[in-house]
């Protein structure tokens, strides 16, 4: 299967994102740690909500990406059967 470079693009980001994710967790508890225990969790659990977020976004892009294929194959395959239709039988 071919893959676009939108495809290849989406899946070298989500790769990334997700490396973000664990690395700037690490570093944003050690950031915060002299703050206390507590105040370093809560920073991290904070980034790591919005580092999951962004990874959701690049996710919906890639289901709207897939979704709009799918509809343009259905789209090609349902104009294929409308002008099967609307040609008249050559036999008659």
């Amino acid at each position: 299967m071919k893959r676009s470079t939108f495809d290849a693009l989406l899946s070298f980001l989500g790769g990334v994102s997700w490396a973000f994710v664990i690395v700037g967790a690490w570093v944003t508890f050690q950031s915060f740690v002299f703050l206390g225990i507590v105040p370093a969790i809560m920073f991290t659990f904070i980034f790591i909500f919005l580092a999951i977020f962004l990874l959701l976004v690049l996710e919906t892009m890639s289901m709207a990406r897939d979704r709009n294929d799918i509809l343009k194959k259905q789209n090609e395959l349902l104009e294929e059967i409308r002008e099967s239709i609307k040609t008249p039988p050559s036999d008659a």
